[in-house]
């Protein structure tokens, strides 16, 4: 098994900042590098949704929660659906105050709201391009995508040298697979949040390839294994 110590952290800001802290407690060496860069979209609550004709809201990350942010106080009392633990957790610590994590992917949070969510129209604020499509997977439910958010590509130099690297969305893993040449793969692993953040890396010659258990961090942590011995 190739040893791993020196990690390569491709998310975008904050999230990088905090998945580093996590890696350093763990034993390794984190590499910040953002593949990707965030920014809120100019006008995107302008004008503002009108909460009495929104009955639940949808939160597919942390960044969607901090960019609807200034909407908040109108909203707060709304059911809220998180994808995730992280974004659950980012949402209770904004003001939210009902709610729940689908504690998985796209697919489990469209069960979860098809299964537990009152009736009534469905607000998405997210990414101006979302890795999956809400809608679709709600085709008896009225759903409001509200893009709140972009993301970037750096395209930062492949940074040198690096044990793993870990892909967080099929975003980034488009970007690596778009910058890095393929030599760089060599003798490398990749820790993927999911089957379609692999699928850009097929063609490249990593030494292996992980999906995590689950589409989140702690899940893409233990992937890693333990640590390589310090030379």
């Amino acid at each position: 098994m190739t040893p791993i110590r020196r990690v390569w952290v491709t998310r975008a800001e904050p999230g990088a900042a905090r998945t580093a802290d996590r890696l350093t407690a763990l034993g390794f060496t984190p590499i910040v590098v953002p593949l990707l860069t965030l920014a809120p979209l100019p006008g995107a609550l302008d004008p503002a949704p009108d909460p009495a004709a929104v009955a639940v809201l949808a939160l597919t990350s942390p960044n969607g929660v901090e960019a609807f942010a200034p909407l908040i106080p109108r909203f707060r009392d709304h059911p809220v659906f998180a994808v995730g633990d992280a974004t659950a957790e980012a949402a209770r610590a904004a003001g939210f105050v009902d709610v729940r994590s689908a504690a998985g992917d796209i697919h489990a949070l469209a069960r979860l709201i098809a299964a537990e969510a009152p009736p009534g129209p469905l607000l998405a604020p997210g990414a101006r391009e979302p890795a999956g499509d809400l809608p679709a997977l709600l085709p008896d439910r009225p759903v409001q995508r509200l893009p709140v958010y972009a993301a970037f590509e750096t395209h930062t130099l492949t940074p040198e040298p690096f044990d793993a690297v870990m892909l967080h969305s099929p975003r980034a893993a488009r970007a690596l697979a778009a910058d890095l040449p393929r030599a760089a793969s060599s003798g490398r692993i990749a820790i993927c949040i999911s089957e379609a953040a692999a699928t850009p890396l097929r063609p490249f010659d990593f030494t292996d390839i992980r999906i995590a258990a689950a589409p989140d961090e702690p899940s893409m942590l233990s992937a890693l294994g333990k640590p390589a011995a310090p030379v």
